[in-house]
């Protein structure tokens, strides 16, 4: 894989090619299917538990996993899916999750992982920017109503017939399977598709692996767009397999038996690879504390499981070290995996003193990148896991670029492009495959990095990347709203929050309150992206030619906080 930043590097003095680093890797990369991957696993560790769902009560092995991986897959055969097609997973975190993005993989689908959080809105966008031909879904869970949300985007839903849907919303969907103890309308019931697989297909599943292509994809992942659309970046199996190899082994999963407290979310790259991936790559558990996040009960499912490994991004281990200063329990983590956001020194130093930790780890990556493209060495000592986004992963290759670029050789882990988006695809992929990550960047003359910026104007909030025009976009819809550009001001727990900036038509000042404008995006935008706070500006920063200059617009009310 190749990566490029733009920034210095902090060898330039010291070598000609000023700012490229290629880490060879001493294992070799393996041209298998994330479908075999499992396999591998299951022959392996056949009665070691995969996923233990701790509030579901629910625990399953890896021989089980697989067997009703190869079920399910079977299952979605029968009700028309085939080879290539794409399937949405649309869930938290519930044990099913596993099994259907398994499923998907032994059956050569193609898994779309979608936000629970979405609203109709947004759940349409993805059916049709990718052409869903299924969605699996939950019937609700805490907040979330997925069976009603789907009822709004699918006309007619309740009286339609199971596998033959037909709405003018979304053609290309024909089937929605609902894990449920309810028979709902318009949908087939989760286990009444483990029931229709037949022995035979089940051998037929098993028989195929082979014809599994792992170049062709497995995971498409949507990305928040500058152009207030969402893209959909494709992962292959090659570039899974091989990341979560990479990624497990930095984190010492090879070493032992960890079990691992899940407190990230399935749907994200966090999720799919650098969790489910690399777990399923050297046998470790899985501990989901609950489908929805809850930082006590992730306190008490790392106790309970006696976990030796946590995940989290720092908003998550910041919730963490608050539950754990109030209750004070006996947990003794080996080691802490923090990504998603840049973590403060400070907050590692939390993480050792009151969580227990012996080692705290940071990832840095993208989601374009199959997650991960920096990460902590075993043997890194505290300087290098407090001041850097660590060490360049192996097999990649990475250089930091001004306007100008090298021609240099095509790596394992850049995905294949954007669905069906060839001009948004160049942008980010150049002719010789080199992937821009928009980060400014100080790369070490040993292999290590440091970010100083971002070139994007993207906002991280609590490890979700959110883009602003797509906000900005839909409150310019407002009828008080004149201009709009959002920002992210920094938060002392989520690392940023979502600033409205406003300038408002006359007469609307007076009404616009913050309380409004989140009542107004509620029902059209996911919660985290809605802001949570609203500046009302007579006017914004220019430059000569009448560019927005956010970076003084974001100065300017960091300051006057």
């Amino acid at each position: 894989m190749t990566v490029l930043f733009e920034g210095i590097s902090s060898s330039a003095r010291f070598y000609s090619n000023l700012s490229y680093f290629h880490h060879i890797g001493k294992s070799p990369l393996k041209h298998i299917s994330f479908g075999n991957l499992l396999e591998l696993a299951a022959n392996q560790f056949a009665e070691r538990d995969a996923v233990v769902s701790v509030q579901e009560n629910k625990r399953i092995t890896y021989y089980d996993l697989l067997c009703q991986a190869d079920r399910f897959a079977a299952g979605l055969q029968q009700i028309g899916l085939k080879y290539g097609d794409r399937v949405g997973i649309w869930a938290p975190n519930i044990l099913e999750w596993t099994v259907c993005y398994f499923a998907c993989a032994r059956a050569g689908f193609v898994v779309a992982t979608l936000n629970p959080s979405y609203v109709g809105q947004e759940v349409e966008c993805c059916i049709n920017k990718i052409g869903l031909k299924a969605i699996i879904c939950p019937e609700k869970s805490k907040k979330s109503h997925f069976y009603d949300v789907l009822g709004t985007v699918i006309n007619n839903l309740r009286n339609q017939i199971p596998g033959k849907l037909n709405s003018s919303n979304t053609p290309t969907l024909n089937s929605i399977v609902t894990v449920s103890e309810n028979n709902l309308g318009g949908t087939f019931n989760y286990n009444d598709v483990m029931g229709m697989a037949s022995e035979k297909a089940i051998k037929q599943i098993k028989a195929n692996q082979d014809r599994v292509n792992p170049d062709n994809p497995v995971n498409i992942q949507f990305t928040s767009g500058t152009t207030g659309k969402p893209k959909a970046a494709v992962v292959s199996h090659y570039n899974l397999v091989n990341s979560s190899l990479s990624i497990g082994k930095r984190n010492e999963l090879d070493t032992k038996h960890h079990k691992i407290g899940v407190q990230v979310p399935f749907f994200h790259t966090f999720g799919y690879t650098v969790t489910i991936g690399a777990t399923v790559s050297y046998g470790a558990t899985m501990v989901v504390p609950s489908p929805t996040y809850d930082p006590l009960l992730n306190l008490r499912a790392i106790k309970e499981e006696n976990c030796t490994v946590i995940y989290g991004t720092p908003t998550m281990y910041v919730d963490l070290l608050n539950v754990q200063m109030q209750y004070n329990e006996k947990i003794d983590p080996e080691i802490a995996v923090s990504g998603g956001s840049p973590c403060s020194p400070e907050l590692f130093k939390k993480m050792r003193e009151h969580l227990k930790v012996k080692k705290v780890k940071s990832v840095y990556g993208l989601t374009e990148a199959t997650a991960v493209v920096f990460q902590s060495m075993p043997s890194d000592d505290e300087d290098k896991m407090i001041n850097t986004v660590e060490h360049l992963c192996d097999h990649l290759e990475v250089k930091v670029v001004d306007e100008n670029d090298n021609v240099v050789p095509l790596g394992y882990t850049t995905m294949l492009g954007y669905w069906e988006d060839k001009a948004k695809t160049n942008e980010i992929i150049d002719s010789h495959h080199w992937l821009r990550t928009g980060d400014k960047f100080i790369l070490d003359k040993d292999g290590y990095g440091r970010i100083v910026g971002r070139l994007k104007d993207m906002i991280i909030r609590g490890g979700e990347n959110i883009f602003p025009k797509e906000i900005e976009d839909f409150l310019s819809t407002h009828p008080d709203i004149l201009e709009v550009h959002v920002v992210g001001l920094s938060h002392k727990r989520l690392g940023e929050e979502v600033c409205a900036c406003v300038k408002v038509r006359d007469g609307g000042g007076a009404k616009l309150t913050l309380e409004a404008i989140v009542d107004f995006c509620k029902e059209n935008l996911a919660k985290f992206k809605i802001p949570s706070q609203l500046r009302i500006v007579e006017e914004f920063p220019k430059t000569q030619s009448g560019k927005i200059q956010k970076y003084l617009l974001k100065k300017q009310f960091e300051e006057s906080r």
